[in-house]
């Protein structure tokens, strides 16, 4: 979309957050909160975003990956309206419109702005206002509409008197603008308010005056709402979104179990036909293939991949490692930055010691390996090709298993047989 502009407001401090962190960094299922609506953007194919920046703008800009993004900084937090104000300089000339939006509302859904878009388009309006109806609008801004249902302005919750404060539409925190409307009606705007800031929403009253047309559409979940300014917030909005993926993950194919015990990050990939059951705890960006089984009680963690059908029981641990095609790590194991064959088994209780105190090195267990129970492999170290390791086993740093090979012991040894075929365990002295 050429003819859009993306801002979006991300200077604030959130006091009440009562962090270190930015707010807009702390996380909501796995992802910075400002990635939701930067990923919105770029689902709408919005050629050019603007993000406001303040309070610990250093911070904040780390996660900015993409070219299409510029940071605008706001030297003093002055108010959301004065936010925007320090963007004109980057839209000097630009004649299309400005999608408004703030870091801070992850709830905000890509269907709400893209009908936001269109009927800003189709309307011609000055202004197109994202709104919702709640039955306890306590919080937000109210929408002030005339008696023929035209908006009038917007009054922030600390202004509003009782009758204002009764009325059940809000204001989301979304707003399509003409450029050319926009700048020239927060030069009008003023810091009359309980706050002493200059108020984006008071650009509306400044239309309006003007005879200006402003329009509105409705959001369908007035969770879309919801701003994060607090832990409680923070929680709930983590709550909400992943409810809202685990449904879309069920409508494509996928069984859970327990979607209520159940945590999936909206980074993860997950193939058709897996089942996850309850009490299952999969972080940040993980892929995972078709008809695996995972869980219960299983923590998959950022960097894993999965392939398809294999399998992960209750109580284990995987980081950073690959899984492959129909191995199985069924009961009560750590497996950190390893890459496991196809069809490998993993017993009971098994460990790759991937840290050394220094360094996080790599197992590697190759195709049709079985590892027995309670082993305990200490990276760097590979397992070759269908080689077992007896129950109990150590093996050690950089004490490889030769392909088909047996390994007992501690630490771990080759499996010797006397010359009447029967094994022994160790070796002569």
């Amino acid at each position: 979309m050429k003819d859009i502009v993306g801002i979006v407001l991300a200077a604030g401090e959130g006091t009440r957050m009562k962090s270190d962190i930015p707010k807009v960094l702390h996380k909501i299922c796995g992802k910075p909160m400002l990635k939701y609506m930067l990923d919105l953007l770029g689902r709408l194919q919005i050629d050019k975003n603007i993000v406001i920046v303040g309070h610990q703008s250093d911070k904040v800009k780390t996660i900015f990956k993409n070219k299409t993004v510029k940071t605008v900084t706001q030297p003093r937090l002055l108010g959301s309206g004065d936010a925007v104000w320090q963007a004109r300089k980057s839209l000097f000339n630009f004649k299309g419109n400005v999608l408004i939006v703030y870091g801070d509302t992850p709830l905000v859904t890509y269907k709400s702005l893209s009908n936001l878009i269109q009927a800003h388009r189709a309307n011609q309006a000055a202004c197109t206002i994202l709104t919702a109806q709640t039955k306890n609008p306590t919080g937000f801004g109210r929408i002030i509409r005339s008696e023929d249902n035209r908006i009038v302005r917007i009054i922030e919750e600390q202004d509003a008197d009782p009758i204002e404060k009764a009325i059940g539409e809000i204001n989301v925190g979304v707003y399509c603008f003409k450029a050319s409307e926009l700048f020239p009606a927060l030069e009008e705007i003023k810091p009359n308010n309980a706050k002493k800031e200059y108020y984006l929403t008071d650009a509306i009253k400044v239309l309006t005056s003007r005879k200006a047309k402003v329009e509105s559409v409705s959001a369908e979940d007035e969770h879309e709402a919801v701003g994060v300014n607090s832990r409680l917030e923070l929680s709930r909005a983590n709550e909400i979104i992943n409810k809202r993926h685990i449904e879309e993950l069920m409508q494509n194919g996928i069984t859970i179990v327990s979607p209520a015990t159940t945590f999936i990050s909206t980074e993860a990939e997950i193939g058709r036909d897996t089942v996850i059951e309850p009490h299952t705890i999969i972080e940040g960006e993980v892929r995972i293939g078709a008809s695996c089984h995972i869980g219960p009680f299983a923590r998959i963690r950022s960097g894993s991949i999965l392939q398809d059908r294999a399998s992960i029981g209750n109580f284990v641990e995987i980081v950073r490692s690959k899984i492959g095609a129909g191995s199985k790590v069924k009961h009560h194991s750590y497996i950190g930055d390893a890459i496991l064959g196809k069809g490998v088994n993993i017993g009971a209780g098994t460990i790759t010691a991937n840290y050394d105190g220094k360094n996080k090195n790599r197992t590697v267990i190759e195709d049709g390996a079985f590892v027995g129970v309670g082993s305990i492999l200490i990276a760097p170290v590979k397992i070759g090709k269908g080689a077992v390791t007896g129950a109990g086993s150590v093996v050690t740093k950089n004490k490889n298993v030769p392909a088909g090979k047996t390994v007992v012991g501690i630490p771990a040894r080759v499996l010797k047989k006397k010359s009447r075929g029967r094994k022994v365990i160790g070796h002569k002295s």
